[in-house]
């Protein structure tokens, strides 16, 4: 397995799921229906602030290349977090943090892996709702927080492709990813239907 095929493959087993968690719909599930650009920070901040804690618990079971992508990417998540709401708090549900329960490294690096490929999507949403904004500054912000996202997704998508010594590492990493990605679909759904809104059309 390399990067790439983790990536296609994830793709084209989750697509219909994947379109729809980057749709418009999706950025009116993370403010819970408060389209404003304060209600945007916030959510995204408090996505950040439960991968957070995740990542720092993976950094410290951890050993070596992996513990230093998990820690660097606890810190990436405190540091947007603070940017975007530092008084954020918590939610009750969360885009791909609460789907994030692997408990072996290969499976963590898939989990990861799929986690930053689902934010890094649904980021260009969030870039598109401050343009249509007239937001230039928070439109600007998020493309960097979208450009380091694929950043992250890289490193975890290459470790994961160096640490897959078997068809059984193979598998479960790619079973971690489907399961982050069925994780944040099952957050869209019951979200935007606890909203009275059908989640099921693109748009």
């Amino acid at each position: 397995m390399n990067a790439d095929e983790f990536r296609d493959e994830l793709r084209d087993a989750r697509d219909t799921e994947l379109s729809r968690l980057s749709s418009s719909k999706a950025v009116y599930a993370l403010t819970g229906g408060e389209m404003t650009g304060a209600a945007v920070r916030t959510g995204t901040a408090r996505e950040l602030s439960a991968l957070e804690l995740i990542f720092e618990r993976w950094a410290d079971a951890a050993d070596g290349e992996s513990a230093e992508l998990f820690a660097d990417a606890a810190e990436f998540a405190a540091t947007s977090a603070g940017s975007f709401d530092s008084d954020a708090g918590d939610g009750a549900r969360h885009v791909v943090a609460d789907a994030l329960d692997a408990e072996h490294e290969v499976a963590r690096l898939g989990a990861a892996a799929a986690a930053f490929l689902v934010l890094d999507d649904l980021a260009g949403q969030l870039v598109g709702f401050f343009v249509g904004d007239a937001d230039r500054k928070s439109a600007d912000e998020f493309r960097t927080f979208r450009t380091e996202l694929a950043e992250y997704g890289d490193d975890a998508t290459g470790l994961l492709a160096a640490h897959c010594e078997s068809e059984a590492d193979e598998e479960a990493a790619r079973d971690a990813g489907a399961a982050v990605v069925d994780g944040a679909y099952d957050w869209y759904v019951e979200t935007l239907e606890s909203m009275g809104v059908e989640p099921k059309n693109v748009c």
